[in-house]
């Protein structure tokens, strides 16, 4: 704000009524800048300086008012890869220009979701078992669904994929794809790089834990339609320890990043590694990331990469069995790797004492944000309210503690959105993934309260549910 009204003070000074040319004509060095050389200047601004730089004259408020500036500012604010896909979106609808500047306030001041049903019960239609702690992703235009757990207790093996393409559908239609490998498991984890999968460790229904990696690679066909190819991935000898309902993202297409799960015997573990792939993802090195402080053990929690390398840790169930609320950063372009744990107090936030949660989902949304759903709290009761994490409201990890824990920050951190339109089941462990904008997210499976019937049943359904969250936006 400070730079902006200096900046009006200059203006002012040249030229009294504000225009460009007065200022010109004064030799105002401020407006003999290049216009590019000026929007280079107001991206590192942030968006109140920008819009205090419009009040300095005429020619500079139209340049702050521009679609082509605030497509930039939504492209530093939400990452290429959104914006490209909402302009790929945009040209298949045939609109020309979207409005930027529009766009980016819906996105900051939303405060709802749509959902909307994309399971239709038609006896032609071969669907997915009802499953969960399975995976779930989108990759070239396509989810891609593989394994999890069922009802008795035992693993899924198989993967199925339906096509997305450029726009969302309201009735998707599952293929089942005989890929043979992996093996079945559930717990598992898998991260999108570029084109492809890759699958770490899980859990059989022998309780035996698994530590190994596969790539996998979908490929749309004219008259064989869509394929998925799974291969090992070659590692060296040094690995994390066999694992299952631990946690994972991709960072920057060739890193990906694992937290905690669950052990041989049992044990809830809190290591950190992460693994380098080539360029040709054909091998990878592991090395584990020691740093202290970090996050306790944890198994049922989250790890989400936001604005390509910060990456968010939430929640879980801890050693003594407790469901966690904490939130932890890692920052992978520091040179000096550390996580940074976000205090603050449930009190402060409104509604916040549901915040605890395990088996939740946390995915990235436009707008650079995290959208957490579902999960259960220590008496096992599932949710089904979406919160909102920003994380852009905290300028640097490097910031002391006691400068975070303040109730301004906190409730520019944390939003809980209301839900319209239809009503999923409160669910935990099932999974989450959103299209390349980021505004269409998909959730499928989980665990859902069932009927106590027969007697001795636990009362646990597997659900095979998959239903669109939409962030409703006029474009």
């Amino acid at each position: 704000m400070n730079a902006g009204y200096s900046m009006a003070g200059t203006s002012n000074a040249g030229g009294g009524g504000g225009g460009a040319g007065n200022s010109n004509s004064n030799g105002s060095p401020i407006t003999n800048i290049a216009q590019d050389h000026i929007i280079t200047i107001l991206l590192l601004l942030p968006i109140d300086s920008i819009l205090s730089f419009a009040m300095t004259c005429k020619r500079f408020r139209a340049l702050v008012f521009s679609d082509s500036l605030w497509e930039s500012i939504c492209r530093r604010d939400w990452g290429p890869k959104s914006v490209d896909a909402l302009k790929s979106s945009n040209l298949h609808s045939q609109q020309q220009q979207l409005p930027w500047m529009r766009l980016y306030k819906q996105v900051s001041r939303l405060e709802s979701v749509s959902c909307i049903n994309l399971t239709y019960t038609d006896g032609e239609l071969v669907l997915p078992r009802p499953r969960a702690s399975h995976s779930l992703n989108f990759v070239s235009d396509c989810l891609v669904l593989f394994g999890g757990g069922c009802e008795g207790g035992r693993h899924l093996d198989d993967t199925w994929v339906s096509y997305i393409g450029k726009d969302f559908q309201k009735m998707l239609q599952w293929q089942k794809v005989n890929s043979g490998i992996p093996s079945g498991r559930f717990g598992h984890t898998c991260v999108v790089m570029g084109d492809c999968l890759v699958l770490f460790g899980g859990i059989n229904d022998h309780g035996d834990r698994q530590n190994d990696i596969w790539v996998g690679q979908v490929t749309c066909h004219e008259t064989l339609g869509i394929t998925l190819s799974w291969r090992l991935l070659d590692v060296q000898s040094v690995a994390p320890a066999p694992r299952g309902a631990h946690a994972a993202c991709s960072i920057d297409d060739r890193l990906m990043l694992i937290h905690g799960g669950i052990g041989l015997n049992g044990l809830r573990l809190g290591d950190t590694w992460v693994l380098e792939l080539s360029e040709n993802l054909c091998y990878g090195v592991w090395r584990e990331i020691l740093t202290y402080p970090s996050p306790p053990a944890r198994s049922g929690h989250t790890l989400t990469c936001i604005g390509g390398t910060r990456i968010v840790l939430f929640g879980g169930r801890g050693l003594g069995y407790e469901v966690l609320n904490d939130v932890w950063i890692l920052d992978m372009p520091e040179t000096c790797l550390k996580w940074v744990q976000i205090p603050y107090e449930l009190p402060n936030i409104p509604e916040g004492v549901s915040l605890p949660r395990v088996g939740h989902s946390a995915t990235p949304i436009l707008g650079g944000r995290l959208l957490i759903y579902g999960g259960e709290d220590s008496y096992r009761h599932r949710k089904d309210d979406f919160w909102v994490l920003d994380i852009s409201a905290i300028p640097s990890i490097n910031v002391q503690p006691t400068t975070l824990n303040s109730r301004g920050l906190l409730a520019k951190m944390w939003k809980r959105f209301q839900a319209i339109g239809y009503k999923p089941n409160s669910r935990s462990f099932h999974r989450a993934c959103a299209d390349p904008s980021g505004r269409y997210l998909y959730v499928f499976g989980g665990m859902i309260d069932g009927f106590l019937q027969p007697v001795g049943s636990s009362g646990l359904t597997f659900d095979g549910e998959l239903f669109l969250v939409e962030l409703v936006l006029q474009l």
